[in-house]
């Protein structure tokens, strides 16, 4: 579109969400990768929670978790999401709607191993999203796992990546007066071309 210019230019949603991420990465002061994400359950009542955003690749949004949780299971039987980032030091979020595969293969394994050890442990752990009696039992729980997992433990396969292919992204940014600029990208697929339209504030 013509008056779309400045911080919304350019013809690749992922590379503005790349850029603008990047600017957040300077001046939001704790997690400028969080996204809250929404699922649904079996009878189509929603869930929301904060995640952390490990990726903007060429064609999709990537986080990991663990399977079995709640969101997990939400989003293997929907096969959808949507998430929202916000920065208030920006004043600038972006929104974003889509399909959801799994990330499995070499990918998840390399991003799992390049976190910490106790990390990796706690993934290995945490039967997330399930009641727990206690602190002291998950600590336990991790000690066992330390135990029979060792310094080098290998990616759960309950534990993984999901990818959110976008057919919607928002970009929105604050304006004088409630008069925001909200540029909204769509596709019916993720093989077919973006529309681009301004929408009202």
């Amino acid at each position: 579109m013509s008056d779309r210019s400045g911080i919304f230019a350019g013809e690749d949603p992922f590379a503005i969400a790349r850029a603008w991420l990047s600017e957040a990465e300077a001046s939001e002061p704790n997690d400028p990768n969080a996204i809250a994400l929404a699922s649904v359950d079996a009878d189509g009542l929603p869930n929301v929670r904060m995640v952390l955003l490990k990726d903007i690749e060429d064609a999709a949004f990537v986080f990991y978790t663990n399977y079995g949780s709640a969101k997990g299971q939400e989003l293997t039987q929907s096969g959808k999401a949507a998430f929202v980032m916000h920065w208030k030091s920006l004043r600038r979020q972006i929104r974003v709607r889509g399909t959801v595969t799994r990330e499995e293969g070499p990918q998840a394994d390399a991003y799992y191993n390049s976190r910490s050890l106790q990390s990796r442990l706690g993934a290995w752990a945490s039967q997330q999203s399930q009641p727990l009696s206690s602190r002291g039992a998950l600590m336990a729980d991790v000690a066992k796992i330390t135990v029979t997992q060792g310094p080098t433990p290998k990616r759960p396969p309950f534990w993984g990546g999901f990818r959110i292919e976008p057919v919607e992204i928002e970009f929105w940014a604050d304006g004088a007066f409630r008069l925001h600029d909200r540029f909204r990208w769509t596709r019916k697929s993720a093989n077919d071309a973006w529309d681009v339209q301004r929408l009202n504030p």
